[in-house]
């Protein structure tokens, strides 16, 4: 059983959230927080395995709480909503450690296969989802430094490749079509990219990608 910790500052969307996981018999809602302060302290006393977290809440915001949860308690795995696709914080949530992002108007399926996707530790971010919000708000460092001097010097050219195609938004199959390779390969050379960076899941390796210049804001992989 997934022991989920729901926090939102609207006590309507609270409820509506709990209604739809908890007839789940592979859920368990054990607490609700209404402000991201809250989060943290029930997730200390109740060591959920995922807490869905609103990312706009009042005394401490969603990515406030989900960098001090990454801090305390690493293996509490943040799912981040918000009302709003584009949303800048969705990408300061990743960044402090959410394992996914979903827009509030998902359908219940969706909320509960986001939910055991992230328990399962992978990411859940649409890949050209998270490649608009990032192309919006990603900002490269200044002053700008050429893309291959951001690379780590371990990187094959194969892999620098790879992690190019998967910031601009392709899936692990479109992937190999595109290389004209096996699925199981660019899943090994993607496991190797994410070992490079210090990176955990996809998204983090999209946000390295666009903040070391390797892709543009607004300019895909181009």
């Amino acid at each position: 059983m997934i022991r989920v910790l729901i926090a939102d500052d609207q006590p309507l969307v609270r409820r509506g959230l709990a209604l739809i996981l908890g007839p789940d018999p592979e859920f368990e809602v054990v607490g609700e927080a209404e402000d991201g302060a809250r989060a943290v302290a029930l997730a200390g006393e109740l060591r959920p395995d995922v807490v869905v977290m609103d990312i706009r809440m009042p005394v401490l915001d969603g990515v406030q709480a989900t960098a001090e949860l990454a801090r305390i308690l690493p293996g509490v795995r943040v799912l981040a909503l918000s009302t709003f696709d584009m949303d800048e914080y969705v990408v300061a949530a990743l960044r402090a450690g959410a394992y996914g992002f979903l827009p509030k108007d998902v359908s219940p399926e969706e909320l509960g296969a986001a939910v055991r996707t992230v328990h399962g530790g992978e990411a859940v971010v649409a890949p050209r989802l998270l490649t608009r919000l990032l192309s919006a708000y990603v900002r490269t460092p200044a002053p700008v430094r050429p893309a291959a001097a951001a690379v780590p010097p371990e990187m094959t050219p194969r892999e620098r490749e790879i992690w190019q195609l998967l910031a601009s938004g392709l899936d692990n199959a479109e992937i190999a079509a595109e290389l004209d390779i096996s699925v199981s390969t660019v899943k090994n050379h993607i496991t190797g990219i994410f070992g490079k960076l210090g990176v955990r899941d996809r998204a983090q390796a999209v946000i390295a990608a666009y903040e070391s210049g390797l892709v543009e804001a607004g300019h895909g992989s181009g």
